[in-house]
């Protein structure tokens, strides 16, 4: 089936998706990441302005000597 992304804009909108959704018997999943972190994420993404680190060397990478 089709995925939904539902951007509430407040915990009313938030309360009453998640009603619907019980009522449909629709199961629900929610984020575990706060919304301005992913939004700070992609704007790094977008301008490259971020590291990558080798998840093989992730203490070499990070060059704490």
């Amino acid at each position: 089936m089709t995925t939904l992304i539902m951007h509430p804009e407040n915990k009313e909108q938030l309360t009453a998706l998640k009603a619907l959704a019980k009522a449909l018997k629709i199961s629900v999943e929610t984020s575990p990441y706060d919304p301005e972190f992913v939004a700070m994420v992609k704007k790094a993404e977008k301008t490259g302005n971020y590291k990558e680190i080798d998840p093989n060397d992730v203490w070499g990478s990070l060059n704490l000597k």
